[in-house]
C-alpha cells in the first residue's frame, strides 16, 4: 500500500523547568522529524528554544505539537473549551514555536495536535474546525499530521495537506484506530513488536489489533510516531529503525515522503 518510504517522528521538548521527560538528544539520532511541545501541555520557552536549535542543527524537520493548557494532565484530559478558545490556543502555540524556528534559521513543516485535543478532533467537528482554522489562518503550507476522520477532512477543506500518522507504540482496535492507553495492550512495551508492526503498516497498510485481528488502517502510513514519554522510547526507536532498514524501507522527512507519493500518483 503506497510507497516504500516513511518519516519517523518523536514528540520532543516535553520537559518543563527542572523536570525532564525523555532523552531528546538520543532520539534526534533516530528520527527524521519532530513534534515539539509548544508550552501548553508540556515544554517552556527555554526547552522550546533548545529543542528547536538542536533539531535545526541536526537537520530534523520542525513540527508544532499544540495541546490543551494542561501541564498537570500532560494534555491527555478533555478540556471543556469553546471553539474560539481552541482556535486561539492553537494559534498562540503556532506563533510561539515559529518565533524560535525563525531565530534559529528553521521553518515549521507540520502541525501535529497533541493528546486528547488531537484524538478528539478525529470525531468532534468543533475541535476539527478550530484546529484547522488556526493552522490555515497562520500558514497554509503547514502539513497536518493526523489519522483518518474529521481533522483530515477539515484540513483538506481549507487546502491543507495531510500526513497520515501511525502510532508505532500504541495498540489499535478492530476499527483501525488506537485504543485508550488504559485498555489492555493500549501501550506496547515490546520494541521488536513495534518494529515488525511498523513494517507491516508501511508495506501492507494493515495492523494486528489488540484482539488479534488483522485490520486495514484505511490510509497510507506517511509517518511513524514514537511517544517521547514512553519508558522504552530509545529501545523502541532503535528497533523501529532496524526493522525498517531490514525491510529496505527508506526513512526520510515527511515532506520528502509526501512529495514522492505525489509523484507516484501522477505517474499512475
Amino acid at each position: 500500500m503506497g510507497i516504500n518510504s516513511v518519516a519517523v517522528v518523536a514528540d520532543l521538548g516535553e520537559s518543563f523547568g527542572n523536570y525532564t521527560i525523555g532523552d531528546d538528544g538520543a532520539l534526534l539520532g533516530l528520527v527524521t522529524s519532530s513534534n515539539i511541545a509548544c508550552g501548553f501541555h508540556a515544554g517552556d520557552p527555554r526547552i522550546m528554544d533548545r529543542t528547536v536549535a538542536d533539531c535545526v542543527e541536526r537537520g530534523i524537520e520542525l513540527g508544532a505539537h499544540p495541546g490543551y493548557p494542561d501541564l498537570v494532565g500532560f494534555g491527555r484530559r478533555l478540556i471543556e473549551a469553546t471553539e474560539e478558545e481552541i482556535r486561539t490556543d492553537v494559534l498562540y502555540q503556532l506563533g510561539a514555536l515559529d518565533a524560535f524556528a525563525r531565530v534559529h534559521g528553521g521553518t515549521i513543516s507540520h502541525v501535529a495536535p497533541h493528546g486528547r485535543m488531537g484524538s478528539i478532533a478525529q470525531t468532534d467537528a468543533k475541535h476539527a474546525r478550530a484546529i484547522t482554522d488556526a493552522i490555515a489562518a497562520y500558514n497554509t503550507d503547514y502539513v497536518v499530521i493526523c489519522q483518518r476522520g474529521l481533522l483530515a477532512e477539515e484540513s483538506r477543506k481549507r487546502g491543507l495537506e495531510v500526513g497520515y500518522v501511525f502510532l508505532a507504540d500504541r495498540g489499535y482496535g478492530d476499527d483501525g484506530m488506537p485504543v485508550s492507553r488504559s485498555h489492555e495492550g493500549g501501550l506496547i512495551y515490546d520494541p521488536e513488536l513495534i518494529g515488525r508492526r511498523s513494517v507491516q503498516v508501511v508495506q501492507e497498510g494493515t495492523v494486528r489489533s489488540v484482539n488479534g485481528n488483522v485490520v486495514p488502517l484505511g490510509h497510507d502510513a506517511d509517518v511513524l510516531l514514537l511517544h517521547g514519554d514512553h519508558p522504552s522510547v530509545l529501545e523502541n526507536g532503535t528497533a523501529l529503525r532496524k526493522a525498517l532498514g531490514a525491510a529496505d524501507i527508506r526513512v526520510a522527512g515527511l515532506r520528502d515522503v509526501l512529495a514522492e507519493k505525489a509523484e507516484v500518483a501522477l505517474a499512475r
